[in-house]
């Protein structure tokens, strides 16, 4: 009985006894790791500081600084030529077609509407089954428009017959969980990428619909998205609403480059035709260029005067002219390596929504809440190409648009 006894109440002891011992190595257990997280955090921000004395060692110069050899720009001679006019609401996106001659625009009255922008007249008119069509883009080939908005959709038309109806031949391609605001066709006709207000981008097969990679990094809604101007173009960059541009490997879905700076949303990303640098312009109203070897912010294109937001960017053929488009209905011109501005283009009754150069740089066409699109020349430039033509008698094969623009 004895024996029983004991054994009766040892177990209850013993349980305590090792429940005692199990919290308090479990006690152990937890401050050992939060010393652990507490040193590696201390030693990650040692890092980070190290790493910006490392930068600012080799931020001994500005980009303003290397430019003041080079010669100024001078005034530069842009004509405005043309103005189209035919959607009932709001302008929010322009593309131009790779013939350098047709135009596509999206309304907020559900509308994609294909310019001839030599004659003005619309040539094809697809209706949406949702107002504010946000984006829209040309496909590499001229035979596909791409577009969405407020119905989070990518739907894809083919516009290679003007006589038949667009829409019998629209493909959606594919479906965000948010408003979808960019897309772009990346060098093929096949694949198709998009940026949303759900904060993450996608890249879609054309064909079939289904998603090849999803790109998820930022905590904000992305509000565009541009390609690498490299050949190859495995990266893109994308500008949000959480300040942030980053740069997107298109093969693995992983960020590889991040850039802040902006004070306010960022409207629009743009690269550099060099493709070593990224511009970006701002509800904070400035425009910005990021350096991508340096890691670092290269230029700020501001005024004192400029109190309005930036909508829309674009770079010359040189990349050495900047082009932004404000919410106070101008477009601004800015030397991107003096960072001065070097014109003021008016024009538009309401805020510019969309710039884009055509794909020879001898035209800009920018869309806006006015509900119209205008496309102006670089009426030297072209000039000056007419001249060289004639002087070789090459003047029989000018058949680009823009120089018949320039001469009527």
């Amino acid at each position: 009985m004895k024996d029983c006894k004991s054994y009766s109440v040892a177990p209850p002891l013993a349980d305590i006894a090792l429940r005692n011992i199990w919290n308090l190595d479990m006690a152990l257990d937890v401050n050992t790791r939060t010393e652990t997280v507490e040193l590696l955090s201390r030693e990650a921000d040692c890092l980070k500081h190290k790493l910006e004395e490392e930068r600012k060692k080799l931020n001994d110069v500005t980009l303003a600084n290397v430019a003041e050899r080079l010669e100024e720009v001078t005034f530069l001679n842009i004509k405005p030529r043309r103005l189209l006019k035919g959607n009932q609401a709001k302008m929010l996106c322009c593309d131009w077609s790779p013939d350098k001659r047709h135009i596509v625009s999206s309304s907020q009255d559900g509308k994609l509407l294909i310019w001839d922008a030599f004659t003005t007249t619309k040539e094809q008119t697809v209706t949406m089954p949702t107002t504010w069509v946000m984006a829209c883009a040309y496909s590499p080939s001229g035979n596909l428009v791409a577009c969405g908005g407020l119905d989070n959709k990518v739907t894809v038309f083919n516009i290679s017959n003007p006589e038949e109806d667009p829409s019998a031949k629209k493909k959606t391609v594919g479906t965000h969980t948010n408003f979808m605001s960019c897309c772009l066709f990346p060098n093929s006709d096949q694949q198709i990428l998009t940026g949303s207000g759900d904060a993450t981008a996608a890249l879609w097969d054309v064909e079939s619909g289904q998603m090849l990679q999803s790109f998820h990094g930022h905590t904000g809604d992305i509000m565009s998205i541009d390609l690498s101007p490299s050949e190859i173009g495995n990266t893109f960059i994308s500008g949000s609403c959480d300040k942030m541009l980053l740069l997107w490997d298109m093969r693995t879905g992983q960020s590889v480059q991040s850039f802040e700076g902006h004070l306010s949303d960022i409207n629009s990303v743009k690269y550099h035709p060099s493709g070593d640098a990224v511009a970006s312009g701002s509800d904070d109203s400035t425009c910005r260029m990021y350096d991508l070897r340096a890691d670092k912010e290269v230029a700020v294109y501001s005024k004192e005067s400029i109190l309005f937001g930036v909508n829309s960017i674009d770079f010359s053929v040189s990349g050495r002219i900047l082009f932004g488009g404000y919410t106070d209905y101008t477009i601004n011109a800015w030397d991107s390596l003096k960072c001065e501005r070097v014109s003021l283009l008016y024009g538009h009754e309401n805020r510019v929504t969309s710039i884009k150069l055509s794909p020879d740089g001898t035209a800009l066409a920018s869309a806006s809440w006015d509900a119209s699109l205008r496309v102006c020349i670089f009426a030297d430039l072209i000039i000056q190409i007419l001249q060289l033509f004639n002087r070789y008698n090459f003047s029989h094969i000018l058949t680009n648009i823009h120089f018949k623009i320039a001469l009527t």
